[in-house]
């Protein structure tokens, strides 16, 4: 399951549970384009649960989205990555460091609370 939920007009929520195909894998990205187009400063809380692989369909729809993606990222300031694989925390933090203008921090699922108070920070 992806869900993409605007909770605020800078503020995106991303869900990603389970395995995902490629039809989930479009919506949720599309989802995220659409709610994107006029965030400035954004704030952006990612949660993943049970993590799984995508499908290679996915990975495809992802990689033809890619472009879109990248540029996207400038939208947002910080992005909070709640969850249970402590190598997926590591990576969302390596991945905040080669993009310049955004701050990914990896927090784990318990510690919500203080991901909503970095996310909040100026």
């Amino acid at each position: 399951m992806l869900t993409i939920t605007k909770t605020e007009a800078n503020r995106v929520d991303i869900d990603l549970s389970g395995k995902i195909d490629s039809e989930e894998m479009a919506k949720g990205l599309d989802d995220l384009l659409d709610m994107s187009q006029d965030v400035n400063a954004g704030r952006m809380l990612y949660t993943i649960t049970s993590f799984a692989f995508p499908d290679l369909g996915a990975m495809a729809v992802e990689m033809a989205r890619l472009p879109k993606l990248i540029g996207l990222l400038g939208r947002y300031d910080r992005c909070a990555v709640l969850c249970d694989t402590g190598w997926i925390r590591t990576a969302a933090e390596i991945e905040g460091a080669l993009f310049p203008g955004i701050d990914i921090k990896g927090f784990e699922l318990s510690e919500r609370d203080t991901a909503e108070a970095w996310l909040a920070e100026s």
